[in-house]
């Protein structure tokens, strides 16, 4: 049916104001038939609402599961050996119980920069795969734009007042899911170190790409 539809649409389009009979017989969405120079998308439903997205929520909530109860195991055990180094205390002399305590701390301190380490890997998940879904993703919102005639997409938060029909969400995600479906799991890159040795910021990556702006 989608191709006989689509089939349908070009005619139209070709004919120029044969759409209008074609719709009385099957009548397309409102927006695949709309002529406008300009259309309007919400960039974060655009990811959330489409396959893909939907992967990279399911692959950052099992990720973030998983680090929640190892954050739990080793606190628990880090408390747990705090606790039978303080029983000590009292019977062990002081020089021996500092120097215990001491590789304690360090510990504790390595654990906790470890584990920020993971969340922030985690962190990256997201703009990594948003990244590579709007670098897949741009062919068939090319496809898109040039379907309506349209010369720019603009991001329907930056704009005070539009009409809905020249939304074109809900249609690129439709799109984006039968071409491209949910994609697989980018590879996260690993944290950038600058000069004096820290490690970068989950911003370390770039924001996905500009939508496009022409034929």
């Amino acid at each position: 049916m989608r191709g006989v539809r689509s089939g349908l649409l070009a005619l139209a389009l070709a004919a120029g104001t044969a759409g209008q009979s074609v719709a009385q017989d099957a009548p397309p969405p409102a927006a695949a038939s709309l002529q406008t120079p300009i259309l309007t998308i919400d960039q974060d439903r655009l990811f959330g609402e489409t396959l893909w997205g939907k992967r990279v929520a399911q692959r950052i909530e099992t990720a973030s599961a998983a680090l929640a109860a190892e954050n739990r195991r080793i606190e628990a055990e880090l408390t747990a050996e705090e606790k039978a180094l303080t029983d000590k205390r009292p019977a062990m002399p002081a020089e021996e119980f500092r120097k215990l305590a001491d590789d304690f701390d360090a510990r504790v301190t390595e654990f906790r920069q470890t584990q920020d380490g993971k969340a922030r890997f985690i962190g990256r998940i997201h703009d990594a795969e948003r990244q590579a879904f709007f670098a897949a993703a741009l062919p068939v919102m090319a496809e898109v734009l040039r379907g309506h005639g349209a010369v720019a997409v603009l991001d329907s938060r930056a704009i005070f007042l539009s009409a809905d029909a020249i939304d074109a969400t809900e249609e690129m995600i439709a799109r984006i899911d039968a071409e491209i479906g949910e994609g697989k799991d980018v590879e996260i890159p690993a944290e950038a170190e600058d000069a004096g040795g820290a490690a970068g910021a989950p911003g370390d990556v770039a924001p996905a790409p500009g939508m496009p702006s022409g034929n």
